[in-house]
């Protein structure tokens, strides 16, 4: 049980992505047991290919909002556009043509969130071991994304073990838009790479019910086009 009550399967349904938090700091001993739970998530071959850095440094935190907001104001000028930003299949020419309008703009405001994130209480850069992943489609000529199947279950299970400790948080991929400064500004070694940044806090609210859509929206009976599990049969 949750130290505020939420048994396992209602953490599983309300621990959404929390952007509002209270000022107050969170101990480093509270980060410390959040990552010692968050480990124990399952990996490909136990390789634990995962490195964090805790960002405490004001500047550092500055220099990554700025990052953030460069990614978080063409994400928006995308999805304006009526495109899923930065999708792999996407209208290239549409995206290409929002991009360009964004930048030839006066940036606007971008949300407290995104404004003020260098005073979030916790930043933790989540870097991926690129030695590590058994990543099985890296020759298949497409988008690869299978190694993050042994990096995202931590993210996932540090967000739970953040909401054991009575905190909530995001997982943003926002800063990795810019990439190369962000390992520039942690002197990230080439061998990995910016998976996720997380951000922690005690939430100004919690929410208690989530909206998804219903499993038959996107599971089917034996084929892509298959009868909607769920579903009765004819």
């Amino acid at each position: 049980m949750l130290t505020d009550g939420v048994e396992l399967l209602d953490a599983l349904r309300t621990t959404g992505s929390i952007r509002e938090f209270l000022p107050e700091p969170v101990d480093p001993a509270v980060v410390e047991r959040v990552l010692d739970t968050a480990r124990f998530a399952p990996n490909g071959g136990n390789a634990q290919a995962w490195k964090v850095i805790v960002v405490d440094d004001p500047a550092k935190r500055r220099t990554l909002r700025d990052l953030y907001l460069d990614g978080w104001h063409l994400y928006l000028a995308q999805a304006a556009a009526g495109l899923r930003p930065w999708a792999p299949v996407t209208d290239a020419d549409a995206e290409r043509e929002a991009i360009e309008r964004a930048l030839a703009s006066e940036r606007p405001p971008l949300g407290d969130f995104a404004e003020h994130f260098d005073e979030v209480p916790v930043v933790l850069v989540l870097l991926a071991d690129l030695r590590r992943l058994a990543a099985v489609d890296r020759d298949l000529g497409r988008y690869t994304f299978i190694g993050g199947a042994s990096v995202y279950p931590f993210a996932w299970s540090l967000l739970l073990a953040a909401r054991e400790e009575g905190l909530g948080g995001v997982i943003t991929t926002m800063p990795v838009f810019r990439e190369p400064q962000v390992k520039a500004l942690f002197d990230v070694p080439d061998e990995f790479t910016v998976a996720a940044v997380i951000a922690l806090g005690r939430p100004v609210r919690q929410p208690t019910k989530l909206r998804r859509e219903p499993v038959e929206s996107f599971a089917t009976i034996d084929t892509f086009r298959g009868r909607a599990l769920g579903q009765s049969g004819a």
